[in-house]
């Protein structure tokens, strides 16, 4: 089935490349709804769920949170601040192959991964250094 290229599908991948911080689905949405109320969430979750499928934007699934939609696309890792929940893209080599040396018990077909690390922000440390 051939995808159509709406405007709303437009109105979602421009949002995902203009806040370019790892936005939720509900962030995502809220920022549309500033100029086009009119559009409900539905949509907006319907297109952020065809935009992956595509390969146009990345969903990045967080442990313990909700999911995260990225405008790069390519294989790179990232961090969580774990005070205010942020996810920030990390420069670092991407480890490629990974999955090559997993000795698995379970017959599993390894399709890729995402590495996620933990950490405090700048932000969040420093905020917790002027406390009293």
């Amino acid at each position: 089935m051939i995808k159509r290229h709406t405007i709303q599908r437009a109105l979602v991948f421009d949002t995902v490349n203009k806040l370019q911080c790892h936005a939720t689905a509900d962030e995502i949405y809220e920022e549309i709804a500033k100029e086009h109320p009119n559009i409900s969430r539905a949509t907006v979750y319907r297109n952020l769920k065809q935009l992956t499928e595509a390969g146009e934007i990345r969903r990045l699934e967080i442990p313990g949170g909700a999911d995260r939609f990225d405008h790069r696309c390519h294989d790179h890792c990232h961090v969580r601040c774990e005070k205010c929940g942020r996810v920030f893209d990390l420069d670092m080599a991407y480890i490629s192959g990974l999955e090559q040396n997993i000795r698995d018990a379970h017959g599993f077909e390894f399709t890729g991964y995402d590495i996620l690390f933990r950490g405090i922000c700048p932000e969040c440390k420093r905020a917790s250094a002027e406390l009293p």
